[in-house]
């Protein structure tokens, strides 16, 4: 029993009654209703009450400030911390505060007089706190004269000289009470007050002193405190006991020792061996949806649990190993929407374009639909940044009605941030793979593995590799994290990789993933982004009307092309939001402005345009063709210009080209070599004149194996003065056989052509899948030639006559003849047009 010398009260028992009694008619129907948990309030006690709940705190401003009356009412479910009616015990005690301080950490103790006891009815309130309408009780006291019968006082004073004798009792055997708190007992004289008292000071749980405060009889409720005090008695006898046993064998050293022998003879005596830790998993373990194999591993890691002591280190550790394995949902899964209707209604409504990964989605629901269990499917979005890879796992997520968790895998170079630290070190923690879906609270996430292609490796492992288990279908049904030690299902995931190249993923990880690029969106469908989603938003995040901005698609045309330079829209939202903030000002500050935005405003605003539009230039000379390029902002058109002038037959290459690109020169001028007379073309101009291959835009990095068909064009333009056709691009690969190889990008590079006006195309005959997957109003009005071999690039190239204003190429025919021991050169010209032609003379 905790008694103090603040708990002994100033004001005596009866005179709280007869002002109780008095006040009676000033009591209000309704009350503040004060829920508190561990503690219950008697008639006449005093007592501290620690608030911290924002409901409770609201209550004891407002009944501090207007100084109104409050009913305190112990919780049954200690638990809850917003509870109901039915949370509530429905007796308790009305109060007046008596102070209210404040606490340094934040929370607020109130002192609390009990007045009176009253039934609560019904709560008629719960907004911003509690509010209730009771019933108030009077308690029937010993010395009442309507329960009082004859010969019964003798019986009622030997009750309370036997709770007062227990209670000097427990305070001789009680080594943490003050002495001060026997003269304070002493000084008791009311009965009635001396039961209240003691009954809220007695050590039992809150249920048996809600028992007694419940008891309308003071005689009822002096006769079950006795038999507390009592079992309290003997269970403080059979400590003093143990301690004395104990205490003949007791050292130093022995401490640790003897402290859980006492705890174990305890158990032993009182038959209780699981504590509130233990009972509680037990508890929560009953309730849990898992298998008979983890139920099993949970139950004996519980065992293992209650036999260790309170102190000891590992406690708290494997308190929390165990809260975390109840924590996770094991077999629980949200209910997947198997409407498709909807689902492609939803993810056309937030995403524009990237139909091949939308019909995945719908074919994986699809199966869903028709077989109530299938294992979720590993994909792997690739492209170019901002393109929507990671926005569309949320709307992937919407659609299926599941719960969605990302996590950026980018920079990430610890294994254990996958797989979990072994619960054996400090500040073990579980990966956050497993972090998430305790996080998601289902087994069957939309799970967003962001940038894996960005991951890098060190001394503490390589995450990638740590992957492989949970990117397998056939594997991840069994993953172990280290962490757990057991294992878990991961096969409901729906795991989604997000990366901008696949050359950086491990390639056993890649070959674990349904690999589907997500290409950068056109010109067109950037405007229609903007349109649908992209204007709305910065509209809304800058506090504007739709009457106050709007844009035409010239004028979003414009901003696309001369501002933005991206696969993706991110840019063009930054654009669009600047727009939005010089709209807002002049709103603010009441302005005169032009509300529907003109490509002329958006030069006021913006500045100059920062990128031209590519425009062809066409080929008014020979050894210039036009190829096309790929980048990270989508496609463009490239000029290879071929150059000779007299020399040695060396080769210069400019305009920062990359390995690749070298290489395909090379390629290009040993095929050139090799079949010269098939385009009667002298061998000896390749020794007598150098070769100079420039790309423009020298300022710019180039490099990718698709140029070699246009270095080959660019080349035997050149060296056969016959020019390349207007309006005609290609783009491939050559072999030094003449084989065309195919190339990638065929659509970016295709919508480049088109914004330059070029209307024909050479490509790979392997690249024409590739066309017939491009929807036909972005290749409208455009003409493809799909070819093998150089030679049919050459025949579909280049014009039949040669360019009259090209300078001749003269050759120096070399004829040996001996005339003594010195050799002397004889020059002649000899022509270098083709067989049967007029033309220049060359050497």
């Amino acid at each position: 029993m905790p008694f103090t010398e603040e708990d002994i009260p100033q004001i005596d028992l009866e005179e709280l009654e007869n002002a109780a009694r008095e006040l009676e008619d000033d009591l209000p129907e309704e009350l503040f209703i004060l829920p508190v948990r561990n503690t219950v309030l008697f008639p006449g006690i005093i007592m501290p009450i620690t608030v911290g709940r924002e409901k409770s705190l609201r209550l004891i401003k407002k009944a501090h400030k207007e100084e109104k009356y409050i009913g305190v009412v112990s919780q049954k479910n200690l638990g809850e911390d917003d509870p109901q009616k039915s949370d509530l015990h429905f007796i308790g005690t009305v109060a007046k505060i008596v102070k209210k301080i404040t606490m340094p950490d934040g929370n607020t103790t109130i002192i609390v007089q009990g007045k009176q006891r009253f039934e609560l009815n019904e709560l008629t309130q719960e907004e911003p706190f509690l509010i209730g309408k009771v019933n108030y009780l009077t308690d029937v006291s010993l010395d009442d004269p309507k329960t009082s019968k004859k010969n019964d006082e003798r019986k009622k004073e030997a009750l309370i000289d036997s709770i007062k004798e227990a209670a000097f009792k427990i305070l001789n055997l009680s080594s943490d009470i003050p002495p001060e708190a026997q003269i304070a007992l002493e000084n008791i004289e009311s009965p009635n007050f001396l039961i209240n008292f003691l009954s809220a000071n007695t050590n039992v749980e809150v249920k048996q002193k809600q028992k007694l405060l419940e008891l309308s009889k003071v005689i009822d409720r002096a006769v079950q405190l006795l038999k507390i005090m009592h079992k309290e008695i003997q269970l403080l006898e059979l400590k003093s006991d143990i301690k004395d046993k104990t205490n003949s064998d007791l050292d130093k050293q022995q401490k640790e020792y003897f402290l859980r022998q006492q705890i174990k003879t305890l158990q032993d005596e009182i038959g209780d061996e699981n504590d509130k830790d233990v009972n509680k998993l037990h508890i929560r373990a009953e309730k849990k949806q898992w298998s008979e194999e983890t139920k099993a591993f949970f139950l004996k890691e519980v065992e293992r649990f209650a036999r260790m002591n309170p102190a000891a280190p590992d406690y708290s550790i494997t308190l929390s190993y165990l809260e975390f394995m109840l924590d996770l949902p094991w077999q629980f899964t949200t209910k997947d929407h198997l409407d498709l209707k909807n689902a492609k209604k939803v993810l056309d409504k937030e995403h524009y374009g990237l139909e091949k990964i939308k019909q995945r989605i719908l074919e994986y629901l699809a199966v869903l639909k028709l077989k109530d269990s299938l294992d979720s499917p590993i994909l792997c979005l690739y492209g170019p940044p901002g393109v929507g890879k990671t926005s569309l796992g949320k709307s992937i997520a919407k659609a299926m009605g599941r719960k969605y968790m990302r996590i950026s895998l980018g920079g990430m170079h610890d294994e254990s941030e996958i797989r979990g630290h072994r619960r054996t070190y400090i500040g073990a923690m579980p990966g956050k793979i497993m972090q998430n879906v305790k996080k998601a609270e289902s087994s069957n996430p939309v799970f967003v593995l962001d940038e894996i292609d960005k991951i890098s490796s060190d001394f503490r492992g390589d995450p990638s590799s740590a992957l492989l288990e949970v990117l397998d279908p056939e594997q991840n049904d069994t993953f172990v994290d280290n962490y757990l030690e057991t294992e878990y299902d991961l096969s409901k995931v729906l795991f989604i990789a997000t990366a901008n190249s696949l050359d950086t993923i491990q390639p056993a990880l890649r070959d674990r993933m349904e690999i589907i690029q997500v290409s950068g969106y056109t010109t067109e469908e950037k405007i229609e982004i903007a349109k649908r989603h992209l204007v709305a938003k910065q509209r809304k995040n800058h506090g504007l009307q739709a009457k106050d901005i709007s844009f035409t698609a010239e004028t979003l045309r414009f901003v696309v092309e001369g501002y933005t330079r991206e696969s993706g829209v991110r840019s063009l939202e930054r654009q669009i939001a600047s727009l939005c903030r010089n709209i807002a000002k002049s709103v603010a500050m009441e302005e005169e402005y032009q509300k529907k935005i003109t490509p002329k405003e958006v030069e006021r605003i913006l500045g100059k345009p920062s990128f031209d539009k590519e425009l062809f230039e066409e080929n008014e000379t020979v050894g210039v063709a036009t190829g096309l390029a790929w980048t990270q902002y989508g496609g463009e058109i490239l000029s290879i210009e071929v150059s000779l002038s007299k020399g040695k037959g060396r080769t210069t290459l400019s305009g920062r080209l990359g390995d690749v690109m070298k290489e395909s020169v090379s390629a290009a001028l040993s095929y050139l070599k090799a079949n010269a007379e098939e385009w009667d073309i002298n061998h000896q101009l390749f020794d007598q004149y150098d070769l100079h291959v420039h790309v423009p835009a020298g300022a710019v990095p180039k490099d990718g194996p698709s140029a070699g068909i246009t270095m080959l064009t660019a080349m035997v333009s050149a060296y056969s003065r016959r020019r390349v056709k207007n309006k005609l691009a290609m783009t491939g690969e050559i072999t030094l056989h003449g084989k065309v190889l195919p190339v990638g990008g065929i659509k970016e590079k295709i919508l480049a052509a088109k914004r330059s006006g070029i209307n024909e195309i050479i490509m790979s005959k392997r690249n024409q899948k590739d066309i017939e997957e491009i929807e036909e109003h972005y290749i409208k009005g455009m003409t493809f030639h799909f070819v093998d071999r150089a030679g049919e690039v050459l025949k579909l190239a280049l014009v039949k006559e040669q360019d009259k204003t090209a300078r001749a190429l003269e050759v120096q025919e070399v004829n040996q003849r001996k005339k003594t021991e010195k050799e002397t050169q004889k020059i002649r010209v000899i022509p270098t047009t083709p067989k049967g032609k007029s033309g220049s003379v060359g050497v």
